[in-house]
């Protein structure tokens, strides 16, 4: 496959959120441009398995969810996959792959996301953003639309899941989830973003008033359903819990001050540890690494991540006990079962 330099060919390996703020200080999100969807029709990106690679990054919620919702459905082996991260350079880069040996993915033979971008399409002036599908049998990225990529999972990859694969996009429901995804964009998953990139009092209050008032909603909704919809998990549950996993880890610290914690919210904070049960949503939850502070541990006045990070045990607190099977007509089964 072609791959390319990013640090001499790809104009989007610096591109920053600065570009993403609107005349009056409010975080305006890019738009995805690689959106050609999955399934069987023309113009569409064909299913095969062992064709693509997800590439995803453990800070980033968006990417999050994909590697959540692969591993639910079993699609292991049907779609690879591989972590970025940032690494230390002068200039930014953007997304590398820091875990591999020699910073190499080897698969894919990129060192930079930003290679696989520009393998396809050497003009695109956009940040490198995951998640990312890549063709593996081009090197090129295929689609970055987070906003169906676990739909796609969930529905067009259904020849490829695992036997008894839980449905999480019941066709019933499929309308309903749709609109409450929606809802937990704008609102809390883009919500919590608007409030920390705003660069004017109006844009930050009025982000944080919304992300609070759906947070509120939801705490009600929570009440009497053990999950958003009911007794199972949906693709809806996938897409709040991964916000939910980064509040009180590491999003607080660019919030201002906080009305509430997650875990001020008896039935959201129960709620996020009845889904980190489930081995899929704790296999691919890196919260030690989200609270890790990158700064060094000198000086007196640090921030609570610099100096308490490595002495939490984060997974014990998200694992402590809940009662939120007694929500449930069904308390020991968390997933709709496809037949």
């Amino acid at each position: 496959m072609e791959t390319t330099n990013s640090k001499l060919n790809s104009p989007a390996s610096a591109k920053g959120i600065e570009q993403e703020i609107d005349a009056k200080g409010y975080f305006i999100r890019q738009k995805n441009v690689f959106t050609t969807p999955f399934g069987e029709g023309k113009d569409q990106l064909p299913i095969e398995a062992g064709r693509y690679r997800l590439i995803w990054a453990k800070g980033c919620h968006w990417s999050n969810r994909a590697a959540i919702v692969r591993e639910l459905l079993g699609l292991e082996e049907a779609i690879s996959i591989n972590l970025v991260g940032h690494g230390k350079h002068e200039q930014n880069l953007g997304w590398e792959f820091v875990y591999d040996e020699n910073g190499i993915d080897p698969v894919l033979g990129a060192q930079f996301l930003s290679e696989l971008y520009a393998n396809a399409d050497p003009h695109y002036e956009g940040r490198t953003t995951v998640p990312a599908v890549i063709d593996i049998t081009t090197g090129k990225v295929v689609n970055n639309d987070y906003v169906w990529l676990t739909n796609y999972f969930e529905n067009e990859f259904s020849s490829l899941h695992k036997p008894g694969a839980p449905d999480l996009y019941p066709i019933h429901l499929r309308n309903e989830i749709n609109a409450y995804n929606d809802f937990l964009y704008e609102n809390v998953n883009d919500g919590v973003y608007k409030a920390m990139f705003a660069k004017s009092i109006e844009a930050y209050n009025d982000a944080f008033n919304h992300l609070y008032a759906a947070l509120d909603s939801i705490e009600e909704r929570l009440a009497a359903n053990r999950f958003l919809f009911g007794d199972y998990v949906t693709d809806s549950d996938v897409r709040l819990y991964v916000t939910l996993a980064r509040f009180d880890t590491y999003y607080f610290k660019y919030l201002g001050p906080l009305r509430n914690r997650i875990v001020d919210f008896k039935n959201l904070w129960g709620y996020a540890r009845d889904l980190y049960e489930v081995p899929a949503f704790k296999n691919n939850t890196y919260l030690q690494d989200m609270a890790k502070s990158h700064r060094s541990k000198s000086g007196v006045f640090m921030d609570y991540n610099s100096r308490f990070w490595d002495q939490l045990d984060y997974a014990g607190i998200w694992s402590a006990p809940h009662d939120r099977q007694t929500n449930s007509a069904d308390p020991e089964q968390k997933f709709i079962i496809k037949k």
